[in-house]
């Protein structure tokens, strides 16, 4: 079986596992959260990848996080598959059809008011791709065993706005992935072992 035909089976065999971690961005957000969505590439190898980036030191926000390549949708988007293609394609140079879209995993709602789709999907090894240098500082690979691994999902507790909030925190070498996107890889390894 191929990793996309076993990563297909497994996610389509916990489709129904509920109450997947979420951001608290409803809660004290106003109005309809903004749609966004994320490409989850899983990098077709022998010892699977996960591909993320590191966000360039000059953004206004999130500056120097590790995220998945994504963003905002735009109005002339079909849906969140569309728009993490597109995100993908503008960041990283990402080509829409070396991506076998596997399917979407429960939305997240960020604290700064995104409803972000992650869109799951297999691409193979050693593309060309290129960061968007004024939003992506660095494209890179952590191995999928590792950050689907419970042992490395630490729960940390840090004050933000005056109250107390928890987000998880994953640590590869001297990469440090936390908040949203570590909440989201975390939602994809629980569905991922069912």
């Amino acid at each position: 079986m191929s990793l996309a035909e076993t990563i297909r089976a497994r996610f389509e065999a916990t489709a129904h596992i509920p109450a997947p971690l979420s951001g608290d961005g409803m809660i004290h957000g106003e109005g309809v959260p903004v749609p966004a969505a994320v490409l989850a590439a899983i990098v077709d190898r022998p010892e699977p990848g996960l591909l993320l980036t590191r966000r360039n030191e000059a953004l206004r926000t999130h500056a120097g996080q590790i995220a998945f390549a994504g963003g905002r949708a735009d109005p002339g988007d079909s849906g969140p598959v569309d728009t993490a293609l597109r995100e993908a394609w503008e960041e990283i140079a990402m080509p829409r059809d070396a991506v076998t879209v596997i399917g979407c995993d429960a939305q997240y709602l960020t604290i700064s008011h995104f409803a972000i789709v992650p869109v799951v999907g297999i691409v193979p090894p050693d593309l060309s791709l290129m960061p968007l240098e004024r939003e992506v500082a660095d494209i890179f690979e952590v191995p999928l065993s590792h950050v689907l691994d419970p042992a490395n999902h630490r729960r940390i507790a840090g004050e933000y706005r005056g109250a107390t909030r928890h987000y998880y925190e994953i640590v590869w070498q001297d990469r440090r992935i936390w908040g949203a996107t570590a909440a989201m890889i975390v939602n994809l390894s629980r569905r991922l072992r069912g």
